[in-house]
């Protein structure tokens, strides 16, 4: 094993930094350019293949393009293409039988020509399984051989010897995302649909609903108009939310007292008021159906601790307090 002692000079780092993100940039250039010319009608078939087949999309591939290949098949799971990631030397000792004939093969390799492959290539060819290559070879037997070909333009690699997969593993990510993106927007994919695949984690909290959250029922703080204030404090102790919401005879929210309205107006005997003497109307609100993350700005927003929920005829049906937001992971 060759290891020897970097001598690290800061200056020197950063310039190499700076020709490395510039090289890998002027990849991305140069994919973009290919995109609208000999790439755009490969592309748009590949889209096709994968938006029209019943099974998986199976991604292939060897080395760095074997780890790009699996962030791939994350990618396109996670929107709303089924795949999964097939190691093709695995294949070749009966991972095969993961590949079915309603799915579509999509193979990675820059030369065109890892002979870890040839395997998966001779299944697809034998049972008629479209085959999609990302390669940068156009004349390798990869190529030869698949229904659709990605062709990636040759760029200069970031590595000062050319050698490291550096600018063509990144061209072959984004090109991975953006068949990813494309297939997501072609069908329609919603952020309600990403949560379903995405229900841990913050991003997961970030793609819940006031509904998923709210407290609702017995649990909601509301007086009617006319409440005396001692009642009003009383149900605002009880239910601990930092503020009471006030209702009209139809059910209809009319506004709100919250721990801020009763501190401002300690110096009034609040024995003889009513909750109509000092409730903040039209109150800040949202929709069962807004994000998490709506809520959680719109709080910070109007520095606020709690929301009142309420539907499209202005009646509360819950109630989402910052703590909530904290409980899930949003906040």
């Amino acid at each position: 094993m060759i290891k020897r002692q970097a001598k690290v000079d800061s200056n020197g780092a950063i310039a190499s930094a700076i020709r490395t993100v510039e090289t890998e940039k002027a990849g991305l250039v140069a994919l973009s350019a290919a995109l609208e010319g000999r790439l755009y009608d490969a592309f748009c078939e590949a889209v096709r293949t994968i938006g029209e087949i019943s099974g998986r999309v199976i991604v292939t591939g060897i080395g760095k393009s074997g780890h790009i290949g699996a962030k791939i098949a994350a990618t396109l799971a996670s929107t709303g293409t089924p795949s999964f990631f097939v190691h093709p030397v695995e294949a070749n000792h009966g991972d095969l039988g993961m590949i079915g004939r309603d799915d579509v093969v999509l193979a990675l390799s820059w030369s065109g020509e890892s002979a870890e492959l040839q395997g998966i290539i001779s299944y697809t060819r034998r049972f008629s399984i479209p085959l999609i290559a990302l390669t940068s070879g156009e004349r390798s037997t990869l190529a030869r051989e698949a229904d659709t070909v990605l062709l990636l333009p040759k760029e200069q690699e970031a590595c000062p010897h050319g050698l490291a997969p550096t600018t063509s593993t990144l061209m072959q990510l984004a090109l991975g995302d953006a068949l990813a993106v494309a297939l997501l927007e072609a069908r329609g994919f919603t952020a309600t649909d990403f949560k379903t695949f995405h229900p841990g984690g913050k991003l997961g909290a970030s793609l819940s609903h006031v509904a998923d959250i709210m407290h609702s029922g017995e649990y909601m703080p509301l007086v009617p108009l006319g409440t005396g204030m001692p009642d009003a404090v009383m149900m605002l102790a009880q239910k601990r939310y930092g503020c009471v919401g006030v209702i009209d005879e139809d059910g209809v929210l009319a506004g709100i007292v919250t721990d801020g309205d009763i501190a401002r107006n300690l110096s009034r005997n609040l024995a003889e008021l009513i909750v109509d003497d000092i409730m903040t109307r039209a109150p800040k609100t949202v929709k069962p159906t807004t994000l998490a993350t709506a809520a959680l700005g719109l709080l910070n927003q109007h520095n606020i601790s709690a929301l009142i929920v309420t539907d499209e005829t202005l009646r509360p049906v819950g109630i989402v307090h910052f703590h909530d937001l904290l409980r899930i992971g949003v906040a």
